[in-house]
């Protein structure tokens, strides 16, 4: 199997720098040994106008049969003559792509220390590769190479050139070319679409290989419009390995779109050990979003402090009865504003690790559950507090864990009863806020929305929390009672829904409630016009 890569130069800028970018001498021919045959490189022309690398990988046979027994095709007992009859020693596969990776490694990762300015620039390229399988033809060619910058030529091969009436073989003669690449970007789309094309592998596809993906896709294949199909080709179609892919690719999604770092993104949980080990029965000592890390200032779980306020700091160490903690306060005021208002499909917006999901399961009334974080991290928790995987058909049928960002808007949202932000919008940056308001209200549009914020004024009742502070480090501000109510009533005003106020936990006459929560509810003259 084969392939070649060109480029052109001038005398300032020679082609012969595509040896100093692929770490390959043009003077000279070099083999690499591999597992099963040997890489050649060579370059069949070299001058300061045109330069080409070639990869020549020549198959070992009898290497290819011993180490891929039940690996790839042909390596089906039933199918014993296939091992030695098959097209592996003339058609671009994963063998190919493995050779390219190993053998270019420093080229693929767009290193070059003599010539660096060239590594990070665009190249006219071209690649060719004679003999190149293609499951769905050259339109499935096309599909994969073109959103990628690439002029795709794809030419089907023949059968027998001798018997035209045969038809076309599952081969095509692939001709890419280019002048807004870089070579390391182009050898990452060669390294990953080379298998998927094949729609096989050589080697047994283990939890490594999504890595593998993910780096060799990375700045491209969050955003192709074939991610599903190169994901499922490329991982060998094992359904446990896709999902991982595609929820990590999502996350890059998600955090180019916010012009944030992954990591920020999927920050909603604390990566603590034990917390994979989650158990239904455990009672959460936080709620959602909220209060799931513990606060820099060392305030962690105030939350979950009493809720009538006493005891706090009295000295005394008596407690009469154990106090039930905020975020079940919190869960009972939200299950009563939407079982008032007779929502049956309801949304848990920033659902974080799944506590009001559990708990809306747990109230046959609610025939629908959809829990949405932008947090996969989050939802790997929730799944594993609800036992998803272990749930009875006819429950999991209620409930579903969904990734995105409540900032953008989402198809998959709207229609439904009611929706629930609790503890959420303090998580968000004001500039922000805007774009949740319309994601929500204007675009979602659910019947009721329920909306729980801390109450910054009641903060000075908790001696734990210096003054000044917030009660989680992640939050971007914390709302007094009058900031919180102008905020809600300029959304509804803006979007046709009316809000009314609860408090939730003991209503101090000086500073308040420690949770405030509003519930919007759509007027009927907005709805009109809406329908």
């Amino acid at each position: 199997m084969f392939l070649t890569i060109s480029t052109n130069g001038t005398a300032a800028r020679p082609a012969t720098d595509l040896g100093y970018l692929l770490h390959k001498h043009p003077g000279k021919a070099q083999a690499f040994s591999t597992s099963y045959g040997t890489a050649h490189v060579f370059y069949p022309e070299a001058d300061a106008e045109r330069c080409t690398a070639a990869l020549l990988l020549e198959i070992d046979p009898v290497a290819l049969v011993r180490r891929g027994r039940g690996k790839g095709r042909g390596g089906a007992p039933d199918a014993a003559l296939a091992q030695y009859v098959n097209d592996r020693p003339y058609a671009a596969s994963s063998l190919l792509a493995v050779a390219l990776g190993n053998v270019f490694s420093s080229a693929l990762r767009g290193v070059c220390g003599a010539r660096p300015e060239r590594a990070a620039a665009p190249l006219p390229l071209r690649v060719e590769v004679p003999a190149l399988p293609a499951r769905g033809g050259p339109d499935l060619v096309r599909r994969l190479f073109t959103p990628l910058g690439w002029s795709v030529t794809a030419d089907p091969i023949p059968l027998d050139t001798a018997f035209p009436e045969w038809g076309d073989s599952r081969y095509v003669r692939l001709l890419l070319e280019s002048e807004r690449l870089t070579l390391a970007e182009a050898l990452r789309h060669l390294y990953v679409l080379l298998p998927v094309l094949d729609g096989a592998k050589h080697y047994w596809v283990s939890a490594d290989e999504v890595d593998k993906l993910l780096r060799a896709g990375e700045g491209w294949l969050a955003g192709h419009p074939e991610q599903q199909l190169i994901t499922n080709r490329y991982l060998s179609r094992r359904w446990s390995l896709t999902r991982q892919a595609r929820e990590r690719l999502e996350l890059v999604r998600l955090a180019e779109a916010d012009d944030s770092e992954v990591e920020d993104i999927d920050n909603a949980v604390a990566d603590e050990p034990g917390t994979e080990d989650i158990d239904v029965a455990d009672e959460p000592r936080t709620e959602g979003v909220d209060d799931v890390v513990a606060d820099a200032s060392g305030a962690e779980g105030i939350d979950n402090a009493a809720a009538d306020g006493t005891g706090i700091g009295t000295g005394t160490g008596v407690t009469e009865e154990k106090p039930t903690p905020l975020a079940v306060l919190r869960r009972e005021a939200v299950l009563a504003a939407l079982g008032a208002c007779g929502a049956a499909r309801v949304l848990d917006l920033g659902c974080g690790q799944g506590q009001l999901v559990q708990a809306l399961l747990k109230d046959a009334r609610f025939t629908e559950i959809v829990g949405v974080d932008v947090s996969q991290r989050a939802l790997t928790i929730a799944s594993r507090r609800l036992k998803l995987d272990r749930m009875g058909e006819r429950q999991a049928a209620r409930v579903k864990l969904v990734q995105g960002s409540l900032v953008y808007t989402d198809q998959r949202l709207r229609g439904y009863d009611a929706a629930v932000l609790s503890e959420v919008v303090e998580h968000v940056d004001p500039p922000r806020l805007p774009a949740l308001e319309y994601a929500v209200f204007g675009h979602a549009r659910p019947r009721t929305v329920v909306v729980t914020t801390p109450n910054a004024e009641y903060n000075v009742r908790w001696e734990s929390l210096p003054a000044g502070h917030v009660r989680h480090g992640d939050h971007r501000f914390e709302w007094t009672r009058e900031e919180f109510r102008t905020w809600a009533a300029a959304v509804a005003e803006q979007y046709g829904y009316e809000a009314e106020f609860t408090a939730v936990g003991a209503d101090d006459p000086e500073v308040g409630p420690p949770t405030q929560m509003a519930t919007f509810t759509i007027t009927t003259e907005r709805e009109a016009k809406a329908a």
